[in-house]
């Protein structure tokens, strides 16, 4: 990962989320290239004046768990367990910033997996989509 964010939040909630390598905007392109080359490699890489700030925050605390939903073991339409997560989440009325904080995901990605869902699920909107939830069962799960 890439990105101007070096709080400890953004940083845990970026490698529980499964970044392999933190990187801030100030790194070079040698350390993004050695980032790159090590993750493919299945190494992780963070920035050095992360590494110090993160091992004192796992000390003190972990943000809380990522919400996970019950949901059933055959999803419809080939729908991953993230999309009908999010198709759950967008079926309770949660618009995109509220379904990205909550996953620890960025609102862009978030949009992604909505696209996807509405390609899966023949819905051309937010509400189509939440009448699909509706009939299969989607739309009153709830995180554990």
């Amino acid at each position: 990962m890439l990105t101007t964010y070096s709080d400890d939040t953004s940083v845990l909630a970026a490698l529980k989320a499964g970044a392999r390598s933190y990187l801030t905007k100030d790194a070079d392109r040698v350390e993004i290239a050695h980032a790159l080359r090590s993750s493919a490699h299945g190494l992780a890489v963070l920035d050095r004046a992360l590494q110090a700030n993160l091992v004192d925050a796992a000390w003190r605390s972990e943000p809380p768990d990522q919400p996970t939903m019950i949901l059933p073991d055959r999803l419809p339409d080939g729908l991953t367990r993230r999309e009908a997560e999010i198709l759950t989440m967008l079926a309770r009325g949660l618009a995109n910033p509220e379904i990205a904080a909550t996953l620890y995901l960025s609102p862009h990605t978030v949009k992604g997996h909505i696209n996807h869902i509405f390609s899966k699920t023949g819905s051309t909107d937010r509400a189509t989509a939440m009448q699909y939830a509706r009939r299969h069962g989607l739309a009153n799960r709830h995180p554990r």
